[in-house]
């Protein structure tokens, strides 16, 4: 074997030995791991806010064709905002993004998990405060910036019953007054605005503001930074206190301010 050849062989060990290493490092691609489905399957059963219409499934065609070959499409229709989806900036803050402007970076990325499930199931209507985060950081460190923050408030564990998991089954304007679940305090919303840099929030409950909310002043804090929002999450039982990668891919509605949301997690292996 000439000098030359083996110069090469060796170079070409060197640089994928660096590269399988970065690559483990970084986590940049599933060598090993478990993706969790964050999301919820629409149906006919999905909860949605009692003033907006479900989620319908229309069949077009179905069956064997007269050319003898199976086919099926469908058609449906939602509102923006029900069933696993995101809220987009402009959803409360005019002049913010749309989901079709919120760039792919601020949907990606590593997570954190809050814990609140102990406080929650001692008062339903419970708000996510300053003091749960920092107990959060004392255990785990500062937030990192660019986290994407998940809260588990265990309601997942109501999922579809609406009468458990809104604290109504009842729909129109009336309703929305009998609305319960925990949801994010407002002065932490602005403590994460001014003393963290956070891509994104999520939750697994309806909304970002708890059920009793009147004026959505969570939403609007956040967004204002260009900060958008998952709601009805699943499985966050399912995830680590931190070291999970989010994907979170919205439907691109142009100039919409929501839309389903397929958002997953990777757990790389250790």
């Amino acid at each position: 074997m000439t000098h030359s050849k083996t110069t090469s062989i060796l170079l070409l060990f060197v640089c994928l030995t660096v590269f399988y290493s970065c690559a483990k490092e970084k986590n940049n691609a599933p060598f090993g791991g478990t993706w969790i489905d964050l999301s919820y399957t629409y149906d006919a059963q999905t909860p949605y806010w009692p003033t907006a219409e479900g989620f319908q499934l229309d069949t077009v065609f179905e069956g064997m064709t007269e050319g003898g070959y199976y086919y099926s499409a469908f058609q449906f229709q939602s509102a923006e905002h029900g069933g696993t989806h995101i809220d987009a900036p402009i959803h409360f803050a005019q002049g913010k993004q749309t989901v079709d402007e919120i760039p792919l970076e601020n949907l990606t990325g590593e997570a954190i998990v809050i814990d609140v499930t102990d406080s929650v199931s001692d008062y339903i209507d419970y708000q996510i405060n300053v003091n749960d985060f920092e107990n959060w950081e004392k255990k785990n460190g500062t937030i990192k910036e660019d986290a994407i923050v998940l809260l588990r408030t265990g309601f997942g564990k109501f999922w579809p019953d609406k009468k458990k998991y809104l604290g109504t089954d009842q729909k129109g304007p009336a309703a929305v007054a009998l609305l319960h679940f925990p949801g994010l305090n407002p002065d932490a919303a602005q403590w994460l605005v001014d003393n963290r840099s956070i891509k994104a929030i999520g939750i697994d409950t309806p909304s970002i503001d708890y059920g009793r909310s009147s004026t959505f002043k969570s939403h609007r804090i956040l967004f204002e930074k260009n900060i958008p929002a998952f709601e009805n999450l699943a499985n966050l039982d399912s995830l680590p206190t931190s070291g999970s990668y989010i994907v979170a891919l919205p439907m691109k509605i142009k100039g919409g301010s929501g839309g389903p949301l397929r958002i997953a997690a990777f757990l790389p292996e250790k």
